[in-house]
């Protein structure tokens, strides 16, 4: 029987601009190593028994090959893939609990091309969602430094070095731990909320950068409040239609003082470069002129139950929409895979007010 859990969180989501780079002759050899939560995940749930956070189950996955349901919290391939696929992977990375299962020396190879560590319910708190058996990143990070100890097994020190500091580093987390602020009904002032959070996050890159990370891709907190989940809290607290705002605007904060904290960080770690892609904007401006983007529904979920599809799990028994193109959300939470396809082309190649202080492509080539 299909597994009918609701789950706590919102995907990366998107704005469509129109710039499709042709990405043939700038394809980059550096190894992809992606944190964060269900916008990245690519399995990593699956093999985690206890885990209420899972999404190996249809209709998820109907539009992936062989439509197979893949863990991914989506109907195809995430955010996570299309990003891969323009640095010349076929996919993501395959996640690290399932590189466990496989003998050492396979394991180690599969390292040479990079690693999935991120979890669907993980925060930047480990306080985040502690009833789901998820893993939280400060983990993904032990578990990257089991990786790191992996490749200087296999390669040599000075070599595992080189290449990590070529390497691209994606996160992508934050609306788990929002989330968790408005549910649990925390009585901390919203502004120290933020800065517990923001510190939270500078250990973390810190620690990644002391493993030897230079290159941060960073993906910030879209506007959560816009999801049809809490489209549908908006309804039943204020009985009017619309986005959540007070979620929004903690996103809002959010994205400001992550990019205060990265120009500090910058400038006081050697070597340290950086790409934020700006995930409200990004998804506020489709939001706001969906047809633009050849969207035609941006406030129900493709694949669930009751209103606007947000009373009900993505499962087998779900309501599904006839055509996932015209649909924002795939679920509750989570975008599509023409919006993760959308978001990966904005974060590769977008401008300044997306992505900034250089895009995706740009930190790849700045060595």
């Amino acid at each position: 029987m299909a597994k009918t859990h609701i789950i706590p969180f919102i995907g990366l989501l998107v704005v469509l601009i129109n710039i499709i780079p042709n990405s043939a002759d700038e394809k980059t050899s550096s190894a992809i190593f992606i944190m964060g939560d269900s916008t990245a995940d690519a399995g990593t749930n699956t093999f985690l028994p206890q885990s209420i956070v899972r999404a190996d189950f249809l209709h998820n996955g109907i539009d992936f090959p062989k439509s197979r349901p893949t863990g991914r919290f989506s109907n195809g391939f995430n955010s996570a893939d299309f990003v891969s696929k323009l640095f010349g992977l076929k996919r993501s990375p395959p996640p690290f609990l399932f590189l466990t299962t496989l003998k050492t020396n396979h394991f180690r190879k599969h390292l040479l091309k990079g690693v999935n560590f991120a979890s669907a319910g993980a925060g930047l708190l480990d306080i985040t969602g502690p009833n789901l058996s998820v893993v939280p990143l400060s983990k993904q990070i032990s578990q990257f430094s089991t990786v790191k100890e992996n490749l200087t097994a296999l390669l040599n020190l000075t070599a595992t070095e080189t290449m990590l500091s070529k390497s691209l580093f994606f996160i992508s987390i934050g609306s788990n731990d929002i989330f968790g602020y408005f549910m649990s009904k925390i009585t901390m002032p919203k502004d120290q909320f933020i800065s517990l959070l923001i510190s939270s996050y500078s250990d973390h890159i810190t620690n990644l950068y002391r493993l030897g990370a230079r290159k941060f891709g960073i993906i910030s907190v879209p506007p959560v409040g816009c999801c049809p989940s809490q489209r549908l809290v908006q309804k039943l607290i204020n009985g009017v239609n619309g986005c959540f705002e007070p979620e929004n605007d903690f996103a809002l904060s959010f994205h400001s003082a992550l990019n205060n904290l990265l120009l500090n960080i910058s400038s006081q770690l050697t070597g340290f470069k950086y790409s934020l892609g700006d995930g409200y904007r990004m998804t506020i401006d489709v939001i706001n002129n969906p047809h633009a983007s050849g969207f035609e529904n941006v406030e129900s979920a493709c694949c669930g139950h009751g209103f606007i599809n947000a009373q009900g799990p993505c499962n087998s028994t779900a309501s599904l929409c006839p055509d996932r193109r015209k649909y924002l959300f795939w679920d509750m939470f989570h975008p599509t895979m023409k919006a993760a396809y959308m978001a990966a082309q904005t974060l590769y190649n977008g401008p300044p007010q997306y992505v900034w202080p250089i895009n995706f492509s740009q930190l790849a080539e700045d060595n």
